[in-house]
C-alpha cells in the first residue's frame, strides 16, 4: 500500500496524459481545488468516524489502470471489513462485509471523495470511464486500448446510466464466481459501449452535463428516471441517437 501524502501527490507521472487536453486538465485541477475547500472538513469527519467505528486503515487503496500498461492506486474511504485476497466486483457474497457506516458512504458516494486527490495527481479526471482492474484490461486488451484513450473518471456516461442497474444485477449474485460471470457477461459489454459513445462526443458541455446529472442522482431520488425523459432529444447529439438507443438499459 502506498504512503498517502505530499510526496505521493507530487510524484512524477508519465509526461503523456492520455485523453487529457490542457483545457480538461485545468478544469479538473480548478474544480478539485474549489471542492476541497468545503469538502475537506467533511472528509476529516468521515475519517474520524471510520477510525472510531471500524479502526484503521481509513482508506481503501486499490490497483486500477489509467491507461494500457499504466497502473495507479485508486483511493476510497474503506466501507468493508477487510479480507485477505479480496478482488473483483462486489456482489451479494460481499454484502455482509459492508459496514453500517459504509452503506451510507456508498449510497451517498461520499466514499469516493478521496479521489479528488487522484484527480489532482493526474491519475483521474472528473469525467471518463471508471478505472478498471488490471485483470479486466488483460482480458479485453483491444477494447480497453480504445476506452482508456480517455483518462478514467470519478463519474462518466456508463456510471450515470448503468450504475443502479449494475447494482441490481450484482445483488442477485450469491457467490464470487456468479458475480464475476454476471459482470463479464452482462455489465461490462454495456458499460464499454457507453464509454465508447462518450469517447466520440467528449467535450466540456458533455462533461458538465454528466457531472450535473451525477450530482442530482445522488441528491434527488429517481432523478435519472425523470431526467432521462426530459433530456432524450435535446442532450444526445443527432448522429449518436441510434448508438444511444442500442446501448440503453431499463429505467433505473
Amino acid at each position: 500500500m502506498p504512503q498517502i501524502g505530499p510526496a505521493w501527490l507530487g510524484a512524477d507521472l508519465p509526461s503523456e496524459r492520455v485523453g487529457m487536453t490542457v483545457g480538461k486538465r485545468l478544469f479538473d485541477i480548478l474544480l478539485a481545488l474549489v471542492l476541497l475547500v468545503p469538502l475537506s472538513l467533511l472528509m476529516l469527519v468521515v475519517a474520524f468516524l471510520l477510525v472510531v467505528t471500524q479502526g484503521r486503515p481509513v482508506f481503501y487503496v486499490a490497483p486500477r489502470m489509467r491507461a494500457p500498461g499504466q497502473q495507479f492506486s485508486l483511493l476510497k474511504f474503506r466501507t468493508m471489513l477487510g479480507e485477505e485476497g479480496d478482488f473483483g466486483a462486489t456482489g451479494a457474497h460481499k454484502h455482509w462485509r459492508i459496514t453500517r457506516v459504509g452503506r451510507f458512504l456508498r449510497r451517498t458516494r461520499i466514499d469516493e471523495l478521496p479521489q479528488l486527490f487522484n484527480i489532482l495527481r493526474g491519475d483521474m479526471s472528473f469525467v471518463g470511464p471508471r478505472p478498471p482492474l488490471p485483470e479486466y484490461v488483460e482480458r479485453f486488451p483491444a477494447l480497453y486500448n480504445q476506452v482508456l484513450t480517455n483518462r478514467p473518471g470519478v463519474t462518466g456516461l456508463a456510471t450515470m446510466i448503468y450504475h443502479v442497474h449494475e447494482d441490481r444485477i450484482m445483488a442477485r449474485c450469491k457467490t464470487a464466481e456468479a458475480t464475476e460471470a454476471a459482470y463479464y457477461r452482462r455489465c461490462l459489454p454495456t458499460k464499454l459501449r457507453l464509454d465508447l459513445i462518450y469517447q466520440r462526443r467528449r467535450n466540456l458541455r458533455v462533461d458538465l452535463w454528466i457531472i450535473w446529472h451525477t450530482v442530482m442522482t445522488v441528491l434527488v431520488p429517481n432523478w435519472q428516471g425523470r431526467g432521462r425523459k426530459r433530456a432524450s432529444s435535446t442532450t444526445v447529439p443527432p448522429r449518436d441517437k441510434a448508438a444511444s438507443a442500442k446501448a440503453r438499459v431499463p429505467a433505473e
